[in-house]
This record gives structure tokens, sequence and C-alpha cells, in this order.
């Protein structure tokens, strides 16, 4: 299998750890959505990473949809999300928010930093960071309550690698972020 994108994108990364931690074997495209975005709409016609070259040739695209067919193979027992029921309903609404501060963070680093010069939206661009914080900081109160135990349940899952991921991706691009204190 191929891994097709950088791990400087959170939603890369979230894909390639939770693959590791599967110990799913795959090799690694660092294709960049601003340099090599020909060759991205080869393997996605959307335009995006990540994408995921399966064994056969089949491409899926979208973090939550390659995580979800992996944890579909997996099974419920190795599987990084639950596969129903309330623990399922929890999983998913934490991983909204860690998805979410991903999203978050990256509209705010392509409006700052992507944009031409004096066409930068401030407004928008404190909006989008402020809504990453929101949602990191409702992670790390949900950490501070567990303690030394993840996010959800008695081992690490998804919830887990996506707030972590969020976390350091909100670390690396956003300059508030190098700042802030979280839970240790």
């Amino acid at each position: 299998m191929k891994l097709i994108g950088r791990y400087l994108s959170p939603f890369v990364r979230r894909v390639g750890v939770s693959l590791h931690l599967l110990d799913i074997p795959f090799t690694n495209e660092p294709l960049s959505v601003l340099t090599d975005s020909l060759k991205i709409r080869e393997y996605s016609p959307l335009g995006r990473v990540p994408a995921l070259v399966l064994d056969d040739g089949q491409v899926l695209i979208d973090s939550s949809a390659i995580l979800d067919y992996f944890d579909q193979q997996a099974g419920a027992e190795r599987a990084l999300l639950p596969l129903s029921g309330t623990d399922r309903i929890e999983a998913m609404n934490l991983l909204a928010f860690a998805v979410g501060a991903c999203e978050k963070t990256v509209a705010a680093y392509y409006e700052r930093d992507r944009r031409p010069e004096g066409l930068v939206w401030d407004d928008w661009y404190r909006h989008c960071e402020d809504q990453a914080r929101g949602a990191l900081a409702l992670l790390d109160a949900r950490q501070a309550e567990r303690g030394e135990r993840p996010l959800l349940g008695e081992r690490m899952g998804q919830v887990d690698i996506s707030a972590v991921v969020a976390y350091d991706f909100a670390r690396l691009t956003l300059p508030a972020f190098a700042q802030t204190q979280w839970t240790d």
C-alpha cells in the first residue's frame, strides 16, 4: 500500500500513525497539495490528501474513510474506534473535536501564511484559531479528568492519535499555540 501526502498534513499523519499502530505495512509518497497537485490528482481527482492506494490498486480518500476501512478490517478487538454502541458515540464526538481542531488549524494557517500580503482576513484567522483552541481545550480537560489513561477506554485509540496530531499541528503552525501550556 501507498499513503499519498506529507506528514505535515494532520490528516495524512493520523492515517500513518494508525497504520503503524495496527502493524499494517505501507510506504509513503510525500506529495504536497501546493507543489504536487497534478500528481495528487492522479490518485484523487479531489486533489487533497491523504489518498491511500491499496494493494489491489483501489484508492481510498479522506482520513476518516480510510481509518474506518481499516477498523472494519481489524475487527472489534483491534479497531482503533469502537465499532458500535455508546462507546462509539462518545468516541465519534471526541473525534469530531480533534478532527475539527485540525480543520480549523489548517484554515487559520492558510489564511495567515498562504494568502497574498494585504489579503489576509485577520478576523477570520482569529475566529479559526479560537475554534481550534476551544476544541483542544475540551480535549485537554478530558485528558486531565482521565489522568494517565487514554481519552476513551483503556488502550490508545483513534481519539488519542487524532488529539495528539491536532495538538502537534497547532503548535507547529500557529504561533499562539507554541506558547500554550497544556496538561502534560
